[in-house]
């Protein structure tokens, strides 16, 4: 499949504006063509997005909709995108190296996802409201927050941005959205396709570019009112203190290094099918990766002897082959950081069971073997560091308690896999390991936004999923009403008693 050349550009009250900003290569990681030129926004640019976005909040009719009328465009977004869905998976496979069935099947049907759940949510979302008989009445009343900045990573860059565009839009906001210069194609069409289903202009604006130039502005800009990024820790710092100097809330949902524990009295066979999907989908390239193997050493040779030999064998090959499991890496700095802390593991005595190496048959492209290593210990850096991509580091432990000790060692928690079918251990694990969510016998298969999805410690501040979304993104104003006389002291009378 061949793709004409992308040209994108800042999306601004209602359309794509001439190109002006200095010029960036977008790079087909499948075999390192140009795959678009994106024209980067400078702090200029940035504003009159911002600008966009602040009188559509203030003077268009999106804040003020009801409920009943923003469903109805929530619902006519999932009818479009539905359409196009072809389209869009082939402009993010194009920008990121997923396979084209990841994104046509799993990643990019989650914005289909996110818009039907939030046409509907807000529906059954009820306020606090408290009265005393005849005296008062006191009820909350929740209020858009005003312009804020959207800002997904490379790994999922359009679907992660559907999630925080739904959330924000359901609540009566408007926006301003970045992804990774690396990988703005889907999204450039995706924001298109929302005001071709109805979304009025200024309410979503894309800026594109660099997160020291493009992203710096959006986050510093006085109108930005919250800023909710997906990414790496080291980002989330910056923004974190560029976002402070302005007094901005922060969503931040950042890296993992997440432990898969198996405990002998697993399901071997079904812990081994999950273990894989949860380090080598997406080639790795996903922020909940079970990238830490945390194996009860009654059977760490037998489990790892066979997940090896299973990475071993995944197909890995042009993301438009139907028959690829793992596609190339996203872009050539994160093959050369796999690179790098593959070999630092060879150097801090890591065994190398399976990959470790370039992929065989590629001239070109950014394309790394399914690597498993056995580790000395957890404190190697490769157990350490979240690498993102397709690399598992296997670690031996004697009971469940280390098991634990082992997965808290890490200066994340975002998510933790437990494998066990003995209810106390499982339960003990669940209680002891600090992570934001924690599956027992089953891999991440997709996100419920019912309910909160964060880290501790590095992997974030704040949580997705709708609760935490619906205090994120609006603002809450108690109302008190007196119904009946009050007593009232009488300031200022002589003899007041």
């Amino acid at each position: 499949m061949t793709l004409a050349h992308q040209t994108v550009t800042s999306f601004i009250d209602g359309a794509f504006i001439p190109a002006r900003g200095p010029a960036l290569d977008v790079v087909n990681p499948a075999d390192e063509s140009l795959a678009g030129t994106l024209h980067e926004a400078d702090a200029a640019e940035v504003a009159a997005a911002v600008d966009s976005a602040e009188k559509a909040f203030r003077t268009g009719s999106w804040p003020g909709l009801s409920v009943a009328e923003r469903k109805q465009v929530f619902r006519r977004i999932a009818d479009v995108v539905r359409d196009n869905l072809d389209e869009l998976a082939a402009l993010e496979t194009a920008a990121t190296g997923q396979p084209i069935r990841y994104s046509r099947f799993i990643q990019l049907p989650r914005i289909l996802a996110n818009f039907e759940f939030y046409a509907e949510w807000p529906s059954y979302a009820l306020e606090t409201a408290a009265s005393e008989r005849g005296r008062g009445l006191r009820y909350v009343l929740r209020e858009p927050l005003g312009p804020v900045a959207l800002i997904s990573p490379s790994n999922a860059p359009t679907a992660l941005a559907s999630t925080k565009i739904a959330a924000a839009l359901a609540f009566g906001n408007t926006c301003v959205v970045k992804t990774s210069e690396n990988t703005p194609l889907a999204l450039a069409r995706f924001v298109e396709l929302l005001h071709m289903a109805g979304v009025p202009d200024g309410v979503v604006n894309m800026v594109n570019g660099r997160g020291d130039v493009t992203g710096d502005a959006m986050v510093r800009h006085p109108a930005i009112r919250a800023v909710s990024f997906t990414g790496g820790t080291a980002t989330a710092r910056h923004i974190a203190a560029a976002a402070g100097a302005g007094l901005k809330r922060i969503d931040l949902e950042l890296g993992g290094k997440s432990a898969n524990i198996v405990m002998p009295s697993a399901d071997l066979d079904r812990a081994l099918d999950a273990a894989l999907i949860a380090v080598f989908t997406n080639s790795g390239q996903q922020c909940f990766a079970g990238s830490r193997l945390v194996l009860h050493r009654a059977i760490a040779e037998d489990f790892l002897g066979r997940f090896a030999e299973r990475a071993e064998a995944i197909r890995v090959g042009h993301p438009y082959d139907e028959a690829a499991e793992n596609g190339p890496l996203a872009h050539a700095n994160s093959y050369a950081r796999v690179e790098r802390m593959v070999a630092e593991a060879r150097e801090d005595g890591c065994a190398i069971l399976a990959g470790g190496a370039r992929a065989d048959g590629f001239d070109k492209g950014y394309y790394f073997r399914p690597t498993v290593v056995r580790a000395p210990s957890n404190d190697v850096r490769i157990c350490q560091e979240e690498v993102f991509g397709p690399v598992a580091a296997a670690i031996v432990v004697d009971s469940m308690e280390e098991a634990i000790a082992v997965a808290n060692r890490s200066r994340y928690g975002l998510v933790s896999y437990v494998w066990t079918n003995d209810l106390a251990e499982a339960m003990r694990a669940t209680e002891s390991i600090e992570a934001g969510w924690i599956h027992v016998n089953t891999p991440m298969l997709a996100l419920d936004p019912r309910f909160p999805f964060g880290g501790y410690k590095e992997s974030g501040v704040g949580r997705d999923g709708a609760p935490a979304a619906r205090q994120f993104f609006t603002e809450e104003k108690t109302i008190n009403y007196a119904l009946g006389g009050v007593d009232l002291p009488k300031v200022g009378i002589q003899g007041n008693q």
